[in-house]
């Protein structure tokens, strides 16, 4: 079986995953309906997913050095199949809420263990290959609440769970097989110690968790609150901000494809600079327009550069790290980062309840993005910043990509 192959199956796999952890949103008024209680009180729910989905990460790298990442992909596969039958079968707010945690932790094992293995796969086309699994992830984004309504025409919202835990075991047995019959890379056995990874690259880590720290933890806080932003700051209606949020996502889409491949053919660091200056002026100028059309369009391009962010990082970061620490300083930069994105929707929450207006706040972000990353440009000139490596190549340690 050729590797292209293996690659369509842990697309197939990631299509699931990311489903899993953003499912829950448009499920929270059925369900809610059906434990009688209001859909603000199930917003415990959602956060109980990605929170699931940012926990496991340092775990998981450090489960790298012990096993195979095929290995642990293969577990997360499993592990979604049983805890959406758990979810399933929830009998209360608290069944529900632990349900979306467990689920979550798929999500963040899958990817720890998975793009190191991407990059490993196609060393010679890391950008191309992670943009092409990062969109795979984006449709599910974009599909979440067209899959919902679909399904909630025919049964209920536990149904839902019952064809994710059917479709994920499908997809992970499709996994399994995939990986006996190719021919695996040789990495990762040198990888054995996060202490030693992180001693090792803590320059490289720290320049990723600064690069796309600061840059998510705007992005968290914009994305969560978007429709009530519209609402209360441009007077757009609660069903119109859904639909823009939809558009933001879905500029995602062409955004993991193109950058990805443009991560291929361009030294990574100017790119990932021009992406977080791009990102930091569109949620500027978004703060000072009014009128639908133009807040459509700014959605669009936040969508688009901030989605292109993802694939860039990712290749810089592993294009750049050798075999024998790939796997743990990976995962010590995802655990990092994610845990500053995921204080973004509460530390804007909290501004604007204390009385900080919307606009305000993304404008004091949004600048505070930007000087960080003039920073970061003028450490670049200066040579004081990781370059990455060569675009489009991993280093040693994996074996050429071949599709046989």
């Amino acid at each position: 079986m050729s590797r292209r192959e293996l690659f369509g199956s842990l697309c197939a796999m990631v299509f699931f995953i990311n489903l899993a952890r953003l499912i829950f949103a448009p499920l929270v008024q059925p369900a809610a309906s059906e434990f009688e209680v209001t859909a603000a009180s199930l917003g415990v729910v959602t956060s109980a997913a990605w929170l699931g989905s940012a926990s496991p990460r340092l775990p998981t790298g450090y489960l790298l050095t012990r096993y195979p990442r095929h290995y642990i992909a293969i577990a997360t596969g499993m592990l979604l199949v049983c805890t959406s039958l758990f979810t399933a079968y929830s009998q209360s707010v608290v069944h529900l809420t632990a349900g979306a945690f467990l689920m979550g932790l798929s999500s963040g094992m899958y990817y720890i263990s998975v793009n190191p293995l991407i990059s490993e796969l196609f060393p010679d086309r890391v950008g191309t290959a992670l943009g092409v699994h990062g969109t795979a992830a984006q449709v599910a984004a974009v599909g979440a609440p067209l899959f919902v309504s679909a399904i909630l025409v025919v049964g209920d919202w536990r149904t839902t769970f019952l064809l994710i835990s059917g479709l994920a075991g499908a997809s992970t047995l499709g996994l399994v097989v995939a990986t006996r019959r190719t021919e695996m890379p040789e990495a990762g056995a040198a990888d054995r110690s996060l202490v030693t990874a992180g001693k090792a690259q803590w320059r490289l880590v720290l320049t990723g968790v600064v690069f796309i720290g600061v840059t998510g933890f705007l992005w968290n806080g914009l994305f969560n609150l978007y429709g009530d932003y519209l609402d209360v700051a441009k007077g757009i209606d609660a069903g119109t901000g859904r639909l823009l949020l939809s558009l933001m996502f879905a500029a995602g889409i062409p955004a993991f494809l193109v950058t990805g491949r443009l991560a291929d053919r361009v030294p990574n660091v100017p790119l990932i600079i021009g992406i977080i200056s791009s990102f930091s002026l569109f949620v500027f100028v978004l703060t000072l327009v009014e009128g639908l059309v133009a807040v459509a369009v700014l959605s669009v391009l936040i969508g688009y550069a901030i989605h292109s962010l993802f694939p860039a990082m990712d290749t810089y970061m592993l294009s750049s790290l050798p075999d024998e620490h790939r796997g743990s300083a990976y995962a010590l930069f995802s655990a990092t980062m994610m845990l500053i994105q995921a204080l973004g929707s509460g530390a804007v929450g909290t501004a604007v309840t204390r009385g900080f207006s919307y606009d305000r706040t993304f404008q004091t972000l949004s600048v505070l993005a930007g000087i960080v990353v003039t920073g970061m440009a003028l450490c670049h000139r200066s040579g004081y910043l990781p370059t990455g490596g060569n675009p489009g190549n991993t280093p040693d340690g994996t074996v050429p990509a071949s599709d046989d």
